[in-house]
């Protein structure tokens, strides 16, 4: 399968292979998971229905790193899905945070749904934050979204009667560094399995296709002389797509370019000081008109003071609450209709930027695959030390 046009033997040569074909493959892939979703059906309703009935449930959608992005994206939607359930609280929390201040990221008295990314299993973080969990909450349970059948979580948690997991299929859980298949295979599963509203799967592969396909020139164009710095933006669900955004450039450029990710209204209150003429912001438009206004509102002013060049990246035909949107050239037209929430925009949007990261990466000579020189950055985190909880720390009996 290739990407870009890009030369599979040449790709091999260079160590991009894997990242390359990950990224390709995911329209493919997502169709998988959805089929295996369909089938799974069953026993997740039977699993979630008594957990979404409980008064007071508390949802924390957690991993590390991308993984925590995945919750940062689903958590929106999933609050805006479930508003009608009386009293369920909805919060992504990063592993890293549960396991550095368990106290203060557990509640023991409140029943709580704990829904864990993870692409390996196998990060020490993620292994802690579920036996912690299950030490300091009395009422305690386990959604485990996860890619490798062979990873810890999964070998530890399957077959406890107060977890279900969705083991994906083989084709997500990413050889290459970087968590591409693996980030938009475990979000749409969840989307899928807690029923949130989505465009069908096969539009999303279709226009993830598609814009691969129709943004290839520009996307080599942008990296021939390469940015100094990028700024993703989003709003709400799509703010978790532009931190894992600019995580991938970060990651498959071994932090050469500088790139970082921020809400369309937060971006003005400070971090627009990092803008030149070197610097390249990707603003993620929302299809919700409301929000949409404070997207264009800040677009509009970019684009009017410079020096930065401003790529959008929207849905066609979606008008704001002021009017009709004009045409723009540095507007990326995703194919999906207006009406798609932006929760469907996310995986078609997050392509786009996983394709410049990897192009990106092979223009400044850097090997995709496993990117980082020094070493000290590792495809699973390594290095971390899970020390003992306080032992006067509040505790499950």
């Amino acid at each position: 399968m290739t990407l870009l046009h890009l030369d599979p033997t040449d790709l091999d040569h260079r160590g991009a292979a894997h990242t390359a074909r990950e990224i390709a493959h995911q329209p493919a892939v997502w169709q998988t998971v959805y089929e295996q979703l369909q089938a799974e059906r069953p026993a997740l309703d039977a699993f979630l229905a008594p957990l979404l009935a409980l008064p007071q449930l508390r949802i924390v959608l957690t991993g590390a790193g991308s993984s925590s992005f995945i919750g940062q994206c689903i958590a929106p939607a999933l609050l805006r899905h479930l508003g009608a359930h009386a009293g369920i609280r909805i919060e992504a929390l990063a592993t890293t945070d549960i396991v550095s201040s368990p106290e203060q990221c557990l509640q023991p008295e409140v029943p709580t749904l704990l829904v864990s990314f993870a692409r390996s299993g196998n990060s020490p973080e993620s292994l802690a934050a579920v036996e912690l969990a299950d030490r300091f909450v009395k009422t305690c349970h386990h959604l485990v979204i996860t890619c490798a059948a062979d990873g810890t979580l999964n070998r530890r948690m399957a077959g406890q009667s107060h977890v279900q997991v969705l083991l994906l299929p083989d084709e997500t859980n990413d050889r290459g560094f970087a968590m591409t298949s693996s980030f938009t295979g475990m979000l749409l599963a969840a989307a899928w399995a807690f029923g949130l509203p989505l465009a069908p799967v096969t539009a999303l592969a279709h226009a993830a296709a598609a814009l691969v396909e129709a943004e290839a020139d520009r996307l080599y164009a942008l990296t021939d002389k390469p940015f100094e710095r990028v700024v993703y933006l989003g709003s709400n669900t799509l703010l978790g797509l532009a931190r894992e955004a600019a995580l991938k450039l970060l990651e498959l450029t071994d932090g050469k370019l500088v790139a970082m990710a921020d809400s369309t209204l937060g971006f003005r209150h400070g971090p627009k000081t990092i803008l030149n003429d070197r610097t390249l912001v990707v603003i993620v438009l929302s299809n919700d008109p409301y929000t949409r206004q404070y997207d264009l509102d800040l677009l509009h002013e970019l684009r009017k003071q410079g020096p930065a060049r401003v790529l959008a990246l929207r849905t066609s035909g979606t008008p704001s609450l002021n009017g009709a949107e004009a045409p723009h050239a540095d507007d990326v037209h995703l194919a999906l209709p207006a009406s798609a929430p932006d929760l469907a925009l996310a995986p078609v949007a997050l392509v786009f930027a996983q394709c410049l990261a990897l192009l990106a990466s092979l223009q400044l000579g850097i090997t995709p695959d496993n990117p980082s020189a020094s070493g000290t950055v590792t495809r699973v985190v390594s290095g971390v030390t899970i020390h003992p909880v306080n032992p006067d720390a509040q505790q499950n009996p």
